[in-house]
């Protein structure tokens, strides 16, 4: 999670009085991508919870569903600067974090220059991930993980904050390198990218195959993003909210499972990771939908997206065509 170094809300009527101006901010920040993205509420939802949060998501759907679109959408409208990168077999890590040439002044002296990759940016789109090799992948999530990238034993700090939106196709397997559990974790969100209703759709075909689309516009700025970003970590969250995180977390756990036929299926659960990633993306769910406190309505609402990529199932549950959506559904009945 990218770090807050903003002055903290001790008053109540403080984070109450922030807490209303930053859900306006967020109404125009969804008002205006909708503008140009139709038919993905819940992935705009989703993905605007991941970067209120302050963290990454990982966009997974079949090609032409607009994931680039809406990465370069968000982009403009919560005004970050942004890049994206096509990840290819032979994309080199240099490729992505940047590296040294050597220059030589008038002089003949010569030294080296650190050139900045794509990744200096505040929202990264990292198109196709599991296309590029192990060692690439790990340049991109190690910054991911730790904010900055070291070039010839010197540190770079990456800007404030920073943000990756990697998509992945769950066709074409051929050529691919499927990132690591380990790596997936890194993930704040796995967001599944579906096919438009009927309706959405319509609209699609007749406001984006005219003469115009509409044009993206900004609404936010960096300081108000981050000055939401910190807010959603004052937010106050209930006991009851608490006990829903850890039970469901730790009943995704197949040595701590309350539900026998959920823990017969699961290879391995979520860590405390995903407890630390409930907690915040139900604080940001609760403001993206104007209230100020989350309620347990919004853990089992984010169970499928948080847990999803952090839990595998075995042997047995592959056997009898059970997946992890259906574990997580019966995981979630207990607190529905």
């Amino acid at each position: 999670m990218s770090a807050m170094s903003k002055t903290p809300l001790t008053d109540d009527k403080d984070i109450v009085a922030a807490a209303e101006q930053a859900v306006e901010k967020i109404k125009l920040a969804r008002d205006g991508i909708g503008t140009v993205i139709f038919g993905q509420e819940d992935v705009v939802e989703n993905a605007l919870i991941t970067i209120l949060s302050g963290g990454h998501a990982l966009l997974v759907g079949v090609p032409g569903l607009a994931k680039t679109k809406l990465v370069e959408t968000m982009g403009i409208v919560l005004g970050l600067d942004s890049s994206r990168i096509q990840f290819t077999p032979d994309l080199m890590p240099s490729d992505i974090v940047g590296s040294e040439i050597l220059d030589q002044n008038d002089d003949g002296k010569r030294s080296f220059r650190f050139v900045k990759g794509p990744i200096f940016t505040q929202l990264l789109m990292a198109d196709e991930i599991n296309r590029a090799s192990p060692r690439t992948q790990s340049a991109l999530l190690q910054s991911m993980q730790e904010y900055h990238v070291t070039i010839a034993g010197e540190r770079h700090d990456l800007p404030s904050p920073f943000h990756v939106l990697a998509t992945q196709n769950p066709l074409e397997q051929e050529g691919t390198y499927p990132l690591p559990e380990a790596q997936l974790d890194r993930f704040l969100m796995q967001i599944d990218v579906r096919y438009p209703e009927l309706e959405a759709e319509r609209r699609i075909l007749m406001e984006t195959t005219g003469a115009q689309e509409a044009p993206a516009e900004k609404v936010l700025d960096v300081a108000s993003l981050m000055e939401i970003q910190h807010l959603v970590r004052r937010m106050p969250v209930s006991e009851s909210v608490v006990e829903a995180i850890l039970g469901l977390v730790r009943s995704a756990r197949p040595e701590e499972g309350s539900s026998e036929g959920a823990a017969r299926h699961i290879a391995w659960g979520p860590g405390p990771r995903a407890s630390q990633a409930l907690m915040l993306t139900v604080r940001a769910r609760a403001l993206l939908d104007g209230r100020l406190a989350p309620s347990v309505d919004d853990v089992v609402a984010l169970a499928e997206p948080v847990l999803q990529h952090r839990m595998a199932l075995n042997f047995a549950a592959r056997a009898e065509g059970i997946g992890v959506r259906q574990v997580i559904g019966e995981l979630k009945q207990t607190w529905m």
